[in-house]
């Protein structure tokens, strides 16, 4: 039997100056009259997370180590470009995508205002499908400051082909002899320790 792998996932970026004319890309989604997110691509948060965590769920490593910075290819690439390229790799690896889910942490944009919309573009980009939801941190740290927006993804993963069993063999060693429980007496009490633990 094949066991499903899971991988995690998490990107974050600050918002570009207000008078830089960057765009807002999130959740694969163009978003008017919002100021854009710094970064190498269109720093669409939502899709980066996505690609990490199926990259982990395949154990191929993160977004760095396949669209990095120093890779001219990617600079403005859409988050949804990403994302199907990263499918793309993760299935030429041998697995096949479950389902990702994906959890937008900023006031604004108001991801959960285009969910379906959202949700739709990024199933269609990673060929699996992808729940988009959205929260905020009540004001507490980058993001509650609207200095950012971040995301959070989990993704499941299943390898196709070849039985996987052979390969997951778990071998158990005892570091320690077995102790017998019977004898009571000698188990270590809280005088042993100095007159009781936390003390």
């Amino acid at each position: 039997m094949n066991i499903p792998r899971v991988g995690t996932g998490f990107d974050v970026h600050a918002f570009a100056d207000p008078q830089s004319g960057r765009e807002m890309w999130l959740a694969g989604l163009f978003w008017p009259g919002v100021t854009g997110l710094e970064g190498h691509s269109d720093a669409d948060v939502a899709a980066h997370a996505a690609c990490d965590a199926i990259f982990a769920a395949a154990g191929l490593g993160d977004v760095g180590k396949h669209f990095g910075t120093c890779e001219p290819t990617w600079a403005g690439a859409p988050g949804a470009t990403l994302l199907e390229e990263a499918a793309r790799r993760v299935r030429a690896a041998g697995f096949e995508i479950g389902n990702i889910s994906i959890q937008v942490v900023g006031n604004a944009p108001k991801v959960g205002s285009r969910r379906a919309e959202s949700e739709r573009v990024l199933s269609e980009a990673c060929g699996a499908p992808v729940n988009v939801a959205g929260t905020t941190t009540d004001g507490l740290g980058l993001t509650g400051r609207n200095e950012g927006v971040a995301a959070i993804a989990t993704a499941l993963v299943v390898a196709v082909g070849d039985d996987e069993s052979d390969d997951q063999t778990v071998t158990v060693t005892e570091e320690f002899p077995r102790r017998d429980h019977a004898a009571d007496d000698d188990f270590p009490t809280a005088d042993d320790f100095g007159r009781g633990f936390g003390q």
